[in-house]
């Protein structure tokens, strides 16, 4: 069942990109870390619109780690950390399920003392496991544990979100 339609999605990462800059206008530069593959797609969508609203510089870099075992092999930050130091982060997703891979996420901004971390996602399902507070939310969904949320928004002309 599709939740979001091409226009709503795009809609959202505009809400969301004016939403990170209100909360991070001061700061001189804002770094997005995409988780693997879909979240760093939904980071670059939000680091094209954020470049539109102002002239902040946004980075962009990817944290890698195996969503299925994240104690298994090391999280990878493909920047060096040292450039995180003092530095506004928010680490990005496609949907937020119990929170195991965004609080896995953060291990390698452990090792620098950032000036804040935030997180951000388009869909956060409300049966958290861990501790993870998510910031900006394109669309806040109550679903079972047997329900699937697919995030189309990498190699599609038309971006959804459907329920299965």
């Amino acid at each position: 069942m599709k939740i979001l339609n091409d226009r709503q999605v795009r809609q959202k990462i505009k809400r969301l990109a004016t939403e990170i800059l209100e909360n991070n206008f001061e700061e001189p530069v804002i770094i997005l870390a995409g988780i693997n593959n879909n979240g760093m797609a939904f980071a670059l969508l939000l680091m094209e619109e954020l470049r539109l609203l102002t002239k902040i510089p946004v980075v962009l870099t990817r944290i890698r780690l195996n969503p299925a075992n994240p104690v298994g092999e090391p999280v990878k930050l493909e920047m060096d950390a040292e450039e995180l130091k003092d530095k506004s982060i928010i680490v990005v997703d496609d949907v937020a399920n119990t929170g195991r891979t965004m609080f896995y996420a953060f291990r390698p901004l452990l090792e620098v003392l950032p000036k804040k971390v935030e997180t951000a996602v388009l869909v956060d399902r409300t049966h958290k496991s861990f501790p993870v507070e998510v910031n900006y939310v394109g669309m806040s969904l109550a679903t079972t544990l047997l329900e699937d949320i697919d995030v189309r928004i990498r190699d599609t002309a038309e971006f959804s979100v459907e329920l299965n």
